[in-house]
């Protein structure tokens, strides 16, 4: 069937507003992050670094993970992956730490993951890259672990950046693992009448902070089809209204 210029002045319209809805969703999502977000104080885990590809012309090649120097970590191991090679980087302590009874002089500072020939994150996909770690630590509710993201192309992506003190999320935020109290752990009976603890508090504001941040995120995205579909409607409209003049007069 023949398209008429009517049905190709909407076809491009839509297709058009759907690739701005696309872009918008796509830069809103795609960070380097931990997978899970959580963990427990005081356990050992099994997290996984997720790298989206950003790229439609490239494919990434490299991580670097970066672990945080301030809260050294007893146990890192990494996980095998066909087409790529982990390698890690130690640091020795100033102060040794205790590990099972024993004192230990250095820890794993730095992950490198490097693709083999023939491998890279494609684009329009991603992978995940797993570490086993711990014992957690129980004074933060949080470890933040810088990334650096190299693509085939030589660009080099820095996920390093902390939120600022109004607490809105960088360009390139880097991947955080928040760390909650373990159910039960350290707890005593209350009552009705017993007022909560600074730190309770201060745990309670992250939480909501989180989730307001959370919340914005997911609100903007909602505007932004919202304001994609109004488009798109304005558009048919217009267009219509132009046919049905012309075919009036």
């Amino acid at each position: 069937m023949t398209m008429t210029p009517t049905r190709r002045r909407l076809s491009v319209l839509a297709a058009s507003t759907g690739a701005g809805i696309l872009v918008f969703a796509g830069s809103a999502s795609a960070h380097v992050s931990v997978q899970p977000g959580t963990a427990d104080q005081g356990s050992y885990a099994k997290v996984a670094f997720r790298v989206p590809n950003e790229r439609d012309d490239a494919g990434t090649t490299k991580l670097e993970v970066t672990l945080p120097a301030d809260k050294p970590l007893t146990s890192v191991q990494t996980r095998a992956m066909p087409g790529w090679k982990a390698e890690v980087e130690k640091t020795k302590l100033a102060t040794p730490i205790d590990n099972h009874g024993k004192p230990l002089t250095e820890v794993v500072s730095k992950i490198t993951w490097t693709a083999d020939a023939g491998t890279r994150v494609n684009p329009g996909t991603f992978e995940e890259f797993e570490v086993s770690m711990g014992k957690l630590p129980t004074d933060t509710d949080k470890l933040v672990f810088k990334a650096v993201q190299t693509y085939d192309s030589g660009e080099v992506v820095r996920w390093i950046d902390l939120p600022g003190p109004d607490g809105k999320e960088p360009q390139y935020p880097a991947p955080t693992l928040k760390l909650t109290a373990k159910a039960g752990a350290g707890t005593t009976p209350t009552t009705a009448s017993a007022k909560p603890s600074t730190e309770a508090k201060a745990s309670v504001a992250a939480v909501a902070e989180d989730e307001s941040d959370d919340s914005t995120a997911r609100t903007l995205g909602v505007v932004g089809i919202v304001v994609g579909v109004l488009g798109l409607g304005a558009g048919v409209f217009a267009v219509l209204r132009a046919s049905r003049r012309s075919t009036s007069a």
